[in-house]
C-alpha cells in the first residue's frame, strides 16, 4: 500500500490487536517513516466514549500545554488575536487559555464542549491567528485531508503528537500506540512531519511531542525555549501581562443565553 502522507511505497511492520479483538496490519512507509494501517473499519466502535475514561493524565496535560502555548502566542504571535482549538476535547484547554487571557474558541466534532460552553468556532469567524490541534493527529484517518481543512482556518497550527520511535517498536512496547481502545492509527516521524510542512509550503518547528508549522520565520532555538522553559518564569510574566477573560466571559455567556431564549 502506498503512503497517506508522500505516496511512497510501505513496508508491513506488524499486526496488533486493537479493541481486544481485531487484528490490524501496520505498514512503515519507506520515504518518511509514517507508521499507518489499512482502512480501520473499528472506529465507530472505538469513538462511542469519545474520550476514554482512563486518560488520567487530561488536566496535566491541558495545563502544561496551556503554558507552553501561551508563552509561545505572546512572544511570537499576535496575543490579541482570535485562535481555534481544533479537536478541544471537553473545552478543557479553551477555558485555560481564555481565564489567561487568549481570545479561544472550540472545535471537536467527536466530543461535547462541556467547560467552554458559549465559545464554539464557527466558520463566519474570521482573522484567526493560529489553530491548536493536541493529540489529533494520530487519529487522523486520511490526515492530509484533515490538515488541509484545518489549514484553511489559519495558516499557523500548533500540534502536540508523539513522535514514532526508532527502531519501530512492537506493538506492546510503547505506550502511545494504545491499541487497546483503537483510535490511534497515525504515527509520526520528524521526516513525516517534514514531508508535510514541504507539501504545504510551511516551516516546521518542534521539540519533544510539540510540533508547529507555520509560514512565519522563528528562530529554532527560541521556539525550544518557549516551549521547553515555559515554566521557568516565561509563563508567569505571560499571565501578568494578559487580561483574563474568565470574569468578563460570564456577561458573555449570559449574554448568549438570553439571545437563545
Amino acid at each position: 500500500m502506498k503512503c497517506n502522507i508522500c505516496a511512497h511505497s510501505t513496508e508491513f511492520v506488524f499486526s496488533a490487536t486493537v479493541l481486544g479483538k481485531i487484528d490490524a496490519p501496520f505498514y512503515r512507509c519507506l520515504h518518511c517513516g509514517f507508521l499507518q494501517t489499512e482502512e480501520p473499519t473499528w472506529l465507530d466502535e472505538a469513538y462511542a466514549i469519545p474520550i476514554i475514561p482512563y486518560d488520567t493524565g487530561i488536566m496535566m496535560r491541558n495545563y502544561r500545554l496551556s503554558m507552553q502555548t501561551a508563552s509561545l502566542l505572546f512572544y511570537q504571535f499576535k496575543p490579541g488575536n482570535k485562535f481555534v482549538d481544533f479537536g478541544g476535547g471537553y473545552g478543557i484547554f479553551t477555558r485555560l487559555m481564555r481565564d489567561i487571557g487568549f481570545d479561544f474558541y472550540w472545535y471537536d466534532p467527536y466530543a461535547q464542549n462541556l467547560i467552554a460552553q458559549g465559545f464554539n468556532y464557527e466558520q463566519s469567524m474570521q482573522g484567526i491567528e493560529l489553530v491548536t490541534c493536541f493529540e489529533s493527529f494520530e487519529h487522523f484517518v486520511s490526515p492530509l485531508e484533515e490538515i488541509e481543512r484545518i489549514l484553511q482556518i489559519s495558516r499557523n497550527l500548533l500540534i502536540s503528537t508523539e513522535l514514532l520511535p526508532e527502531p519501530i517498536p512492537g506493538p506492546g512496547e510503547w505506550w502511545y500506540y494504545m491499541f487497546d481502545h483503537g483510535q490511534h492509527i497515525s504515527f509520526y516521524t520528524v521526516r513525516t512531519l517534514n514531508e508535510i510542512a514541504r507539501r504545504f509550503g510551511l516551516n516546521l518547528y518542534t521539540y519533544k511531542n510539540v510540533h508547529l508549522f507555520t509560514e512565519k520565520v522563528i528562530s529554532p532555538f527560541f521556539f525550544r525555549l518557549l516551549v521547553k522553559y515555559c515554566t521557568k518564569g516565561i509563563y508567569k510574566r505571560v499571565v501578568n501581562k494578559m487580561n483574563s477573560r474568565t470574569y468578563s466571559d460570564i456577561d458573555e455567556i449570559k449574554a448568549i443565553s438570553l439571545m437563545s431564549q
